[in-house]
């Protein structure tokens, strides 16, 4: 029994039993990847993997149950690396944030130039994708933090902290019947937005779920007409009269958006979320516990290190 071996169940488990995937993905041939399975079926003396020739179909018993082992193995394994190389160089590394654009565009700027301040020489890596993204990079030991507004609260081996709390907002051309003057200007409802085209987030990103339960409970159906992963996208086609834009407040800025208005709708959508995240039992050097409390001010560095187990 080898590492290699089991870095090859686990493989074949997140590349769905496709074995030409794990020999691409582990950078070796795929009768290599097949040799490693029997071998290590035959040491444990019972079949891991159900199979239609010489296909795999998925999991048996034995190997459902052997997963998760091969998981923890495998994360003690890396943090014994990370372990050394703490020690070994406390304040050199490389630390790996994967997140959203939304938050690697807007809230993160500052928290990253300070952290680069006080950690010159740690290569800070910024992986953008979906929420999902996020949490699967976690998981996979591919990223140290993550930071996004879903999906982090929702995966059981992830710890997280609220990183801070925030309404959607609207945004119009300055021109636009719902921006008018400032002093005539009534507070937005539902229903005087359902009369214009709606530009947004899609599903899964930036509090999204939140903008289509407001619609619901009010029993109105919104003409969604473009659905972006970002709010800079969004802010541009609602720049071109594509609709009322639907977004993060935090991605409005005044002196750079001059040709738009923020429509405050605080009372209008519940109450988001952004977090940040570490995959319980995942090794965290100090200079990632510090970037998590350069997030989090409240947090103390044995706060992050209790709820990381």
């Amino acid at each position: 029994m080898n590492f290699q071996q089991m870095r090859i169940v686990r493989e074949t488990v997140r590349r769905n039993f496709n074995l030409t995937q794990v020999a691409e993905a582990l950078y070796t041939s795929q009768s290599g990847v097949s040799k490693h399975i029997r071998d290590l079926e035959e040491e444990l003396g019972v079949e891991l993997f159900v199979r239609r020739g010489k296909r795999l179909l998925g999991l048996t018993d034995p190997g459902r149950e052997l997963v998760p082992i091969v998981e923890r193995l495998l994360l003690d394994a890396s943090n014994i690396k990370r372990l050394g190389e703490h020690y070994a160089k406390r304040d050199e590394g490389e630390l790996v944030v994967a997140t959203t654009h939304t938050q690697a565009r807007y809230s993160l700027p500052p928290v990253v130039a300070a952290f680069k301040a006080s950690f010159p020489k740690v290569h800070l890596l910024l992986h953008q994708g979906s929420p999902n993204e996020v949490v699967a990079m976690l998981m996979a030991g591919e990223a140290d933090v993550g930071v996004a507004t879903e999906a982090l609260a929702d995966e059981p081996d992830i710890a997280s902290f609220p990183f801070y709390s925030w309404h959607h907002a609207c945004v119009v051309p300055q021109d636009h019947p719902l921006a008018g003057s400032q002093s005539q200007r009534q507070p937005l409802t539902l229903q005087a937005l359902v009369r214009h085209p709606i530009v947004t987030y899609h599903h899964g990103f930036v509090g999204r779920a939140r903008i289509d339960q407001a619609f619901q409970e009010a029993g109105l159906q919104p003409d969604i007409v473009l659905s972006a992963l970002d709010t800079d996208v969004i802010k541009t086609y609602v720049e071109l009269g594509l609709g009322v834009g639907i977004i993060a407040p935090i991605g409005f800025a005044p002196e750079r958006d001059r040709g738009l208005t923020l429509l405050p709708a605080d009372h209008l959508f519940a109450q988001s979320t952004t977090r940040i995240g570490v995959r319980k039992g995942h090794y965290l050097r100090d200079f990632a516990v510090r970037f998590i409390c350069q997030c989090v001010p409240s947090l103390r560095d044995a706060d992050v290190r209790a709820a990381n187990g």
